[in-house]
C-alpha cells in the first residue's frame, strides 16, 4: 500500500476502524461530536478518502467501508517516514528514536522480536 492519507483523512478512518462499517451521516455525528466538524468537511473528507481508495461507497444510504486496515497504514506512514527521514535506513531509525525515548535496557529486551 502506497497511499498518503492526510490528518483529516485519517480521523474519519479511525472512526471506521473503531466502529465498522458506518454510514456517512453517523460518521457526521462522530466527528461533529469528537472535534466539531460540520457535515460539509466531513463529507468532503470522506469522498478524498473515496477517491484515494481507502474507502468504499455502497448503497443504499452511503454506507462507508475502510478498504485499509490501521495496520496497513501505520506499515505506509512509518516507511514514508524512514525513508524521508533516515535514507530509508531502519537502523538510523530506531538509533534516533531509542536515543531520544530514553528507553531501559530491560525495555529493550521486552521488545518483541
Amino acid at each position: 500500500m502506497d497511499m498518503k492519507l492526510f490528518d483529516s483523512e485519517l480521523k474519519v478512518m479511525e472512526v471506521l476502524w473503531e466502529k465498522g462499517n458506518m454510514l456517512a451521516r453517523d460518521i457526521v455525528e462522530v466527528l461533529t461530536e469528537r472535534i466539531g466538524w460540520n457535515k460539509n468537511t466531513t463529507y468532503t473528507v470522506i469522498k478524498k478518502c473515496i477517491e484515494k481508495g481507502a474507502i468504499e461507497r455502497e448503497e443504499p444510504g452511503f454506507l462507508c467501508k475502510a478498504l485499509v486496515t490501521r495496520d496497513e497504514v501505520q506499515q505506509s506512514e512509518t516507511e514514508q517516514l524512514i525513508d524521508k527521514m533516515f535514507g530509508g535506513s531502519s537502523e538510523l531509525f530506531f538509533s534516533a528514536f531509542l536515543r531520544n525515548q530514553g528507553i531501559s535496557e530491560e525495555e529493550a529486551n521486552s521488545l518483541p522480536n
